[in-house]
């Protein structure tokens, strides 16, 4: 299992290469290097403790992107969100290195390396507390699957969406192009639409998860929705 998240992790890391080092038009882009090296360790980190405190999740969440008990909605989204994120890399490749419109200062710059490395904890966080944070919206009836109110949980019902809000600013602020911070409201209304999906299914299907809902009344953000 930990083999197949290095090199699942090797290839997301050559993709995201790819299309930032493609589309800045050289290699010696040290905004991109660092970024890259702190997705790529900290994924391999999160990556390896689950193979030795949850293998299961780490099996789930290295399966494909595609399941049969999974929300055909879900597949759409999914298609889209890779899409989506896939142009919005080489936007910020575009932006930040070969047109350079965009001029952020290092200090901004570093601010955004910090809050890729919050959203990375926090996603550790969620997987500390939540064994069947899959990669799609699906009930896991195989594994006894059941409401989670610990951890994080206990402040936003989706903490997983609320740490992928950090990647979203965090990554372009990192690479230095303001033009990616564009995208973050489409992101947010994205995952904001998903959450309520996700919400309807597990409120359907998912003994306990009203009662949840009632008593943990945020979604993403606490004291806002």
């Amino acid at each position: 299992m930990a083999t197949r998240a290095v090199i699942q992790t090797t290839l997301m890391l050559i993709v995201l290469g790819a299309i930032l080092f493609g589309a800045a038009g050289r290699w010696d882009w040290p905004q991109a290097w660092v970024f890259l090296a702190e997705v790529g360790i900290s994924s391999l980190m999160v990556s390896l403790w689950l193979a030795r405190h949850d293998p299961a999740l780490l099996e789930a969440r290295l399966s494909r992107p595609f399941h049969g008990e999974q929300q055909h909605w879900d597949r759409l989204f999914l298609v889209g969100a890779f899409v989506a994120i896939g142009g919005w890399t080489a936007l910020m490749g575009l932006d930040a290195d070969r047109f350079g419109w965009s001029h952020i200062p290092l200090w901004v710059e570093a601010l955004g390396a910090v809050l890729v490395a919050l959203c990375m904890i926090l996603v550790w966080q969620v997987f500390r507390y939540n064994s069947f944070a899959a990669p799609q919206v699906r009930i896991q009836s195989d594994r006894g699957q059941h409401v989670v109110t610990e951890g994080p949980y206990r402040v936003v019902r989706h903490p997983m969406y609320a740490a992928a809000v950090f990647y979203f600013v965090g990554a372009p602020l990192l690479l230095g192009s303001w033009w990616g911070l564009l995208a973050v409201p489409f992101y947010v209304a994205g995952i904001g639409g998903r959450a309520v999906g996700e919400e309807r299914m597990l409120r359907e299907a998912l003994p306990g998860y009203d009662d949840y809902a009632r008593r943990v009344r945020f979604r993403l953000i606490p004291g806002l929705w």
